[in-house]
């Protein structure tokens, strides 16, 4: 429904702001968005693809811990790394500080230093915030491979990097594929990073059409582009891999031996898989504790604990509606039996695809009309005005996190119900239970781990979500997102990092759950 509302908009407009974008913004925010995606798609896969070739490949000092702390820049929103990478290397902050103290400079006409509010700054950040996709994918694959493989290539005289250039990486090519195309998904659904950074993009685009213009319209054919955008990357990702088969050849391979690392050969691998966890992680978490340590009133500030209850309650609602939805219609169509429900569910998961910004215009403006059509039919007919039901309060928020994260849970309840075996419902069914007995005396009591785990997931993504939630939320309504948000778009990072260490705080309890079930 907000895909088919976009659609409706965007080709009939009030105002029809096409020729104008044509002409003016749209070339810069479709090539501002181009060159964004291309750069964080290309070094996420450097990155992680690197990393988790030297980790799976190789032993050294720290690379047991490293297979886990890779993971932890899931736990950061890339906004908040944004806010802090200025924090650290703006004209104040401790490394431009720093410099001039030790070289005696006065002001920033005696040096040179990066623009740091520019596009490179935001590519390092989202690089930082999404390489982990591409590491966690690429570091699966590659522990499935058989070491045989490897073995014959090392007899044919083949060195490190060959082996990795003509075995590890076309094996492992499907899921690094896989990786990159979530990360530039994410990238041209970013809003939080490159508002900050005054890159415009089209997900900013929207913003400021909307807002600032006042034109429903001309935002409804920008989310129209992102959404063409989004759906082309997941097209490429799925064509380079259709005619590619990748088989284990035997069901008894040996698995990957991994090479002990000594000397200079350690302490480079250790320092190329160390930067990433202290870009990602350790900056963005150290210049917010400074901060929370520094100004401990404002963990008592107004507004604080109001958004921590708004980001509970609507990300708790989210994940409990959005998994009984999966489990609903997962079991549903294992009982069906039939083959157009299991055809059409893949569709469910279309939502994933749409980022925050684009399902935040398809939602409110078909939302908003039905909203006010039923207030006043509610007072025409009984005298009482009730207000804007859904759009008034936080339902139509909760709504937008069901319908983009409802892939998650789907994906994950579907896969749990994949591992049962047949027999066990069949036994429980022809013991006298029904379809609703089995399904609660038998398949929620083995998947409860998988539906614990899509929970947890669903619920982290929607705190974490921004530009959906600044476009849906009440007035008045904040969560901790939009909170960091906005005392950081405020220069005020002290107020900021109380909300924002409460963010990662969820998303590492995710990433601590997912390392545990990894091992």
């Amino acid at each position: 429904m907000p895909i088919l509302s976009i659609l409706w908009m965007a080709l009939t407009p009030v105002e029809n702001a096409w020729p104008h974008l044509m002409a003016t913004t749209l070339p810069r925010y479709a090539v501002n968005t181009l060159v964004m995606c291309l750069s964080v798609g290309g070094l996420s896969a450097a990155i992680g693809m690197g990393s988790a070739w030297m980790l799976t490949m190789y032993r050294f000092w720290g690379s047991r811990w490293l297979q886990w702390l890779l993971l932890t820049p899931l736990a950061i929103p890339a906004y908040v790394g944004a806010y802090a990478l200025v924090d650290f290397l703006e004209y104040a902050g401790p490394v431009q500080s720093a410099l001039r103290e030790v070289f005696g400079w006065q002001s920033s006409r005696e040096y040179w230093f990066p623009e740091i509010r520019s596009r490179w700054a935001a590519i390092v950040v989202l690089t930082a915030a999404l390489n982990p996709y591409v590491f966690l994918l690429a570091r699966t694959a590659l522990r499935e491979q058989s070491g045989d493989a490897y073995e014959v290539a090392r007899a044919l005289g083949a060195g490190p990097f060959a082996r990795f250039w003509r075995v590890g990486l076309p094996l492992a090519r499907p899921a690094c594929a896989a990786g990159v195309a979530i990360v530039m998904m994410e990238t041209v659904s970013d809003f939080g990073v490159v508002d900050f950074f005054a890159v415009q993009t089209l997900t900013t685009g929207i913003f400021s059409i909307w807002l600032e213009s006042h034109n429903a319209g001309g935002a409804a054919q920008i989310a129209l582009v992102i959404l063409g955008f989004v759906f082309l990357l997941a097209a490429l990702e799925k064509v380079s891999r259709s005619r590619s088969r990748f088989y284990r050849m035997s069901r008894q391979s040996r698995p990957v031996t991994a090479r002990r690392l000594a000397g200079p050969y350690a302490a480079i691998a250790l320092f190329f898989c160390a930067v990433p966890f202290v870009v990602g992680f350790v900056l963005p978490v150290g210049v917010l504790l400074f901060h929370a340590i520094n100004k401990p009133e404002y963990w008592f500030s107004n507004g604080l604990l109001s958004a921590l209850w708004h980001t509970l309650a609507v990300g708790g609602a989210a994940a409990v509606i959005t998994v009984l939805g999966a489990l609903f219609l997962v079991y549903g169509v294992r009982m069906s039996g039939r083959m157009l429900p299991r055809k059409l569910m893949p569709l469910t998961t279309i939502g994933y695809a749409a980022p925050g910004a684009v399902l935040g215009v398809g939602i409110l403006i078909p939302m908003a009309a039905a909203d006010n059509t039923l207030a006043d039919g509610v007072l025409a007919l009984t005298g009482w005005d009730p207000g804007l039901l859904m759009t008034g309060t936080a339902f139509a928020v909760v709504y937008a996190y069901c319908v983009r994260f409802f892939a998650i849970a789907q994906g994950a309840t579907d896969a749990a119900f994949e591992r049962i075996s047949p027999s066990l419902p069949m036994a429980a069914r022809s013991l006298g239970r029904s379809a609703k007995g089995a399904l609660l005396e038998v398949y929620i009591p083995l998947i409860r781990g998988s539906v614990g785990t899509a929970l947890l997931l669903v619920f982290v993504d929607s705190v974490k979500e921004l530009p959906a939630t600044l476009l849906l939320r009440p007035f008045n309504y904040g969560t901790l997102a939009t909170r960091v948000y906005e005392q950081a778009s405020l220069e005020q990072l002290e107020q900021a990092a109380p909300p924002a260490i409460m963010v990662i705080a969820v998303g590492l309890a995710a990433v601590a759950f997912m390392a545990k079930a990894g091992k």
